[in-house]
């Protein structure tokens, strides 16, 4: 059995729907950022499978992952930043607590 793009995909696919069901459920700011993580990955599945199978002379799928990493390391580093200045501010985390346009 050769392992072919459909099988990429549907990786993807499930990857993305656990980020997307994490992101949306959980309660823990730090643990959405985690998920929002997984999703990006699955795109990054996606775009080199296609890279690969669709278009294997050209390395735009390739060239796109790396660009998306480098974007969710930006992601990570001030997002990180933007929860630990909530903390210090109001003392939680909690998405359902923050209301930063009433303050």
């Amino acid at each position: 059995m050769s392992i072919g793009l459909e099988h990429y995909l549907v990786l993807s696919a499930v990857l993305f729907a656990i980020g997307l069901y994490g992101a949306l459920s959980k309660r823990n700011t730090i643990a959405i950022l985690l998920c929002i993580e997984i999703m990006l990955n699955a795109v990054n599945i996606a775009m080199v499978a296609f890279s690969r199978y669709v278009a294997s002379e050209m390395l735009t799928g390739h060239v796109f992952a790396i660009f998306i990493m480098a974007v969710a390391a930006a992601e990570a580093a001030v997002g990180l930043a933007i929860i630990i200045a909530i903390y210090r501010q109001r003392g939680t985390v909690d998405p359902t607590d923050i209301d930063s346009m009433k303050r």
